[in-house]
């Protein structure tokens, strides 16, 4: 029987051509990319997709729902507000309370006596004497009127001067601009009726 004699060169070729050959189908098919990825980037983890689903179905809001939540949010807001107000828990304070330079204002405030806390009774007082038809009690009423707005003048311009200089002391980095003017308002409510509630007697240092 003839031998049959095959190239070599055929067998080379077919054995080259066979290790550049496409990988199969089925291995393709198993490193597929997730279809919610974005291209060129990384699969997303099935935790992160679930979170960043929930989220976006959470933010899926009619607009009375939405100004539902906003209503409720701005109630809670105003009740922690509130109850800062009586507590004095900085957190929850208005703007214009907040800081150490507004609380050493109140607390400088509220620790001393103020003629002016006692404006309104006094003008009270004073209004009820001036309606008298007696010339005697309106000239009295009028001495009285001109002696308490005086006092208070001095009064708070001398509380103004001392509370800017010991804010310049203590807090010689912070903002204390319109501190003085603040704790000078504060002034002409009675002490119990204040807000933030007082913090220190009369008398304690602040």
């Amino acid at each position: 029987m003839r031998a049959h004699h095959v190239p070599l060169g055929f067998v080379f070729r077919s054995r080259s051509k066979d290790d550049k050959a496409p990988a199969s189908p089925v291995a393709e098919s198993t490193q597929t990319r997730d279809p919610q990825a974005p291209k060129g980037r990384p699969t997303p983890k099935r935790s992160e997709a679930q979170s960043q689903r929930r989220s976006v179905a959470n933010t899926k809001m009619s607009p009375k729902e939405a100004r539902a939540r906003t209503r409720d949010e701005r109630r809670t807001a105003m009740e922690k507000q509130r109850a800062a107000l009586a507590s004095g828990d900085e957190r929850y304070l208005p703007a214009r309370d907040k800081g150490p330079v507004r609380k050493y204002a109140r607390d400088f405030v509220d620790s001393r006596f103020c003629i002016a806390e006692y404006f309104l009774p006094m003008a009270v007082i004073i209004l009820v004497l001036s309606m008298v038809r007696v010339g005697s009690l309106q000239n009295i009423a009028l001495l009285l009127w001109l002696f308490v707005i005086v006092a208070i003048v001095i009064d708070s311009a001398l509380s103004g001067f001392r509370l800017k200089k010991q804010l310049a002391e203590k807090f010689p980095n912070e903002r204390r601009k319109g501190a003085v003017a603040y704790a000078l308002m504060r002034t002409l409510q009675m002490k119990r009726l204040r807000l933030p509630k007082p913090q220190v007697k009369r008398g304690e240092r602040p």
